[in-house]
């Protein structure tokens, strides 16, 4: 029971079976590809953030910026359904 406790990563025991009690299974997911998107969200919402201070400071609006923007976050969308997908797989 231990060694399956160790996988599932927890390390309580107490922990452990009570999860096991209530759901009857253990899932260890790896979030790393999860957070590398959060990541790239944060860092479109600061530049979108930048382009507005810009565009109410100046009263311009760059399209080519703003293109290049959607663009960006199309791509990390696509990339956020995929793992949303994977996390829907699970069984």
């Amino acid at each position: 029971m231990r060694a399956k406790m160790e996988e599932a990563g927890i390390t309580n025991m107490s922990k452990y079976m009570r999860k096991m009690l209530l759901d009857g299974y253990c899932v260890r997911v790896d979030t790393k590809d999860l957070r590398e998107m959060v990541y790239l969200i944060r860092m479109c919402s600061n530049n979108l953030n930048q382009y507005a201070k810009k565009a109410n400071g100046l009263g311009v609006i760059c399209v080519p910026d703003i293109k290049d923007l959607q663009r960006r976050f199309e791509d990390i969308w696509k990339g956020m359904r995929a793992i949303l997908k994977k996390f829907a797989s699970i069984k």
